[in-house]
């Protein structure tokens, strides 16, 4: 059994990722009211540049969720900082990963490390989120990552899923982890709709280093931009539409790369769209 053709229950209230660059509080604006904006982290920018944006966010009334990279937090004493800066200005939620550093800047080494400290903290937020990967991970094998996942899964709330391209590798990686025991509601992660310009602009932007790492995980999205100016995912959201029922998809992750004017005209242009009603 499958799900109907059209995704208005997902694309009506997706997630928006956000690079924490100059220039994104302005493409913010194009943001629906209250919408729920991530803000991601990178070792070029710091966690700090997440973190604040994160706090202005909140203040214009959206539901901010900063990325917490367990790599670039010091350790229990910043956390704690950290924590306490975000929840005076009203964050609820936090998205929690490991992070691109090969060598940590404190004593976390890895995104359980800070779950476990969030929870003797008296677990400060309404809602924690975790990264999953249906495609091969770079540098992590298969059996790790579901160990992984079966680790944090009592500290988490949900899982976003990095990007990825083939809608039956993401229904093969559901069917797998739920038969393995893991229960939590999934965001799919897609890309806005994103010129060619403007991603290698924001990759050069992070780093060097981090367009590396961005390059190695994400080579088939680079590999689609370099054949056109844009890309629009509509061929992967139609093969979402078929997801079978049962998978525990929760909703859609618009990876936007601070391109939400252009990723927001798609998506209402999807909606509008008979086709996927």
């Amino acid at each position: 059994m499958t799900r109907p053709s059209g995704l208005p229950e997902l694309l009506g209230h997706p997630r928006f990722e956000l690079v924490p660059l100059r220039g994104v509080e302005e493409e913010a604006d194009h943001l629906p009211a209250g919408a729920t904006a991530t803000v991601t982290c990178s070792p070029r920018k710091g966690i700090e540049a997440t973190v604040e944006l994160a706090r202005r966010l909140a203040g214009r009334g959206f539901r901010a969720v900063p990325h917490l990279a367990a790599r670039l937090i010091d350790g229990p004493g910043h956390l704690e900082d950290l924590v306490g800066r975000l929840v005076a200005d009203g964050v609820e939620e936090v998205f929690v990963i490991g992070g691109d550093p090969p060598e940590p800047v404190g004593s976390y080494r890895a995104a359980l490390d800070v779950l476990e400290d969030l929870d003797a903290l008296g677990r400060p937020f309404v809602s924690v989120g975790i990264g999953g990967y249906p495609e091969r991970h770079p540098f992590i094998g298969p059996e790790e990552l579901l160990d992984a996942l079966l680790e944090k899964q009592p500290f988490a709330g949900y899982i976003v899923t990095q990007i990825c391209f083939e809608p039956n590798r993401i229904f093969d990686w559901l069917e797998g982890i739920r038969a393995r025991g893991v229960t939590l509601p999934v965001h799919i992660g897609l890309p806005g709709a994103v010129s060619r310009r403007k991603l290698l602009e924001i990759a050069l932007r992070i780093g060097v280093g981090d367009s590396i790492r961005y390059l190695t995980k994400h080579g088939s999205l680079v590999a689609r931009m370099m054949r056109r100016a844009s890309y629009r995912p509509d061929a992967v959201l139609a093969g979402l539409s078929r997801a079978p029922l049962g998978l525990g998809i929760a909703g859609l992750h618009l990876n936007t790369f601070n391109q939400v004017r252009s990723t927001e005209r798609w998506r209402h242009r999807v909606l509008s769209d008979p086709r996927w009603t």
